[in-house]
């Protein structure tokens, strides 16, 4: 079955960095789009950044600049590199891959940007 890992939160000042990773398994990696969404504490959950299949990525407008997604095909593991975080980018963080219509999420990781 599809199954998404995401690892690599916690606390972190602000100004900080953070790489989150999410190692997926049951699917064909390669051929997949990838996606990090977060949600905030009584906010929706929102899409932060995406990678397709062939590499190309797109961001919220939000963290343009400070993150970036990867990933590496042979390993079935995506990235999300965050750099100079604020406190209102604290959430848990997401990891989604939709298959046919239908959304797969990981567990979720916390990152608590914090003076």
């Amino acid at each position: 079955q599809v199954q998404l890992v995401e690892s690599g939160g916690g606390l972190v000042q602000p100004g900080g960095s953070l790489r989150l990773s999410c190692a997926a398994s049951g699917i064909i990696f390669s051929l997949n789009n990838m996606d990090w969404y977060r949600q905030a504490p009584g906010k929706q959950r929102e899409l932060v950044a995406l990678i397709t299949s062939g590499g190309s990525t797109n961001y919220a407008d939000s963290v343009k600049g400070r993150f970036t997604i990867s990933r590496d095909n042979a390993k079935n593991t995506v990235y999300l590199q965050m750099n100079s975080l604020k406190p209102e980018n604290t959430a848990v963080y997401y990891c989604n891959v939709r298959l046919r219509l239908r959304d797969f999420w990981g567990q979720g990781t916390q990152v608590t940007v914090s003076s």
